[in-house]
């Protein structure tokens, strides 16, 4: 039986320290929560968080790839990694981005096999599929995704794509909670 408790208590003043309680508490506003559980673990590892946040800014909300496009990925790797934390945090800011409940539904079921995908669509969630389930794209599914995008976007794509699906392994090994 997996466990439901917090293998690390989120921190407070004392374990953040003075700026990752003050960036916690910006962070838990901006998410709509007083305690964003993700920040409030995170933090405790000083610099790192920083180094971290920095590096994940950069991909969402920072990069290159459209919102919608950058939350049908997340969406896709937390369904596919039963990740509860990320799925819920991202249903909001993937309904801020255009994320349907049809979307929603077609992203946790089927993912690209379910009918109503535009091509372009359906080869970025065929290549999240691919990465979450084998670390790897086979040649098609490169070359049908290369079709749509260039190459910094190729690149931003299987960051993302990582760095959620390890963004989720990380929540499910130190059992964060769910904010709410």
């Amino acid at each position: 039986m997996v466990s439901t408790q917090p293998r690390i208590a989120p921190g407070r003043f004392k374990e953040l320290g003075p700026f990752n309680w003050v960036v916690w508490q910006a962070l838990s506003r901006a998410a709509g929560t007083d305690d964003a559980h993700l920040f409030s673990t995170l933090g405790r590892t000083g610099g790192l968080f920083r180094g971290w946040l920095h590096f994940s800014g950069r991909l969402m909300p920072g990069g290159k790839l459209p919102r919608y496009e950058t939350e049908l990925v997340i969406i896709r790797v937390a369904h596919l990694r039963d990740c509860d934390y990320e799925m819920d945090h991202h249903i909001r800011l993937g309904k801020r981005a255009g994320v349907t409940q049809e979307i929603l539904d077609r992203l946790r079921g089927e993912g690209p096999a379910a009918p109503g995908w535009s091509p372009k669509e359906r080869a970025l969630l065929t290549a999240v599929d691919q990465l979450v389930t084998t670390r790897d794209l086979d040649n098609p599914t490169w070359q049908s995704l290369a079709a749509y995008y260039d190459e910094r976007r190729l690149i931003e794509i299987v960051l993302l794509t990582n760095q959620y699906e390890g963004l989720a392994s990380t929540i499910t090994a130190l059992r964060i909670q769910t904010d709410h």
